[in-house]
C-alpha cells in the first residue's frame, strides 16, 4: 500500500494518521508541490484533479482523503471507526461533509494562506473558521468524540486542520473542548503527528 502525500497537507495527513491508528502497513510516497510534481502526467494518471493524498493498494487506486478514510476503515472491517447501521453510517457521514465543506473553507484555508500563500481573504476565512469552531465547542460539550460515544473517521476528519489552526492566525484558546478534543485524539494508540509548519514558510503549490 503506498499513499502518496506531503507532510504539510492536512489531507494527507488524515490519511496518514488514519493508517497509523489502525496500524496499516504503508509506504509515504512525498509528491513535490513546490515543483509542481501534482500536475505531471505520471500523478495526473492517479488523480486527474491534481490533489494529494491518493492510495495505491494492490491495483486499487483512491483520491480524495475521506474517501480513502472510508476505504480503509472499511477493507479493515473496523465497524468502530465506519459503523454500518444507517443512524451510524449517516453521522459519521454528517461530519466528513463538514470536513470537505466548513472544515477547508474555514481554518484550513486560513491556513492556506500562511502556508501556500493562497489568494484567499483571511477576514472572511477566519470568520468562517471561527463560526465552525463555536458550534463545534457546543456540540463537544454534549460527549467526547463527534459521531459515536467512541472515536471515528468523523473525528480523524476534523483533527488535522483543527490542530493546526493557529497557523492560519486561527486562535483556539476561547473553545476549551475543541481543545480537550484534540488531545484525546492525540493521546490515540498509533498517533502521529502533524508536522509543524516552519514560521514564515510561503511555498507555491
Amino acid at each position: 500500500m503506498k499513499i502518496h502525500h506531503h507532510p504539510l497537507s492536512g489531507h494527507s495527513h488524515r490519511v496518514v494518521l488514519f493508517a497509523s491508528l489502525l496500524g496499516v502497513q504503508h509506504e509515504l510516497v512525498e509528491v513535490d508541490l513546490k515543483a509542481g510534481a501534482h500536475k505531471k502526467p505520471a500523478f495526473l494518471a492517479l488523480n486527474p484533479f491534481g490533489q494529494v493524498p491518493v492510495l495505491e493498494d494492490d491495483g486499487t487506486v483512491i483520491a480524495d482523503s475521506n474517501a480513502i478514510l472510508v476505504y480503509l476503515a472499511t477493507k479493515a472491517g473496523r465497524h468502530d471507526w465506519l459503523p454500518v447501521d444507517a443512524a451510524g453510517a449517516a453521522a459519521v457521514q454528517r461530519w466528513l461533509s463538514v470536513a470537505a465543506g466548513e472544515v477547508a473553507n474555514g481554518p484550513a484555508a486560513a491556513r492556506l494562506i500562511t502556508v501556500f500563500g493562497a489568494k484567499y481573504r483571511a477576514d472572511e476565512v477566519i470568520a468562517r473558521a471561527h463560526a465552525l469552531l463555536a458550534r463545534l465547542e457546543s456540540h463537544l460539550a454534549g460527549g467526547d468524540w463527534l459521531a459515536a460515544d467512541h472515536p471515528t473517521i468523523a473525528d480523524v476528519a476534523l483533527y488535522s486542520y483543527l490542530a493546526r489552526a493557529p497557523e492560519g492566525n486561527v486562535d483556539l484558546s476561547g473553545y476549551p473542548a475543541v481543545q480537550a478534543f484534540l488531545r484525546r485524539i492525540e493521546a490515540l494508540p498509533g498517533f502521529v503527528p502533524f508536522v509543524q509548519t516552519p514560521v514564515g514558510l510561503a511555498a507555491a503549490a
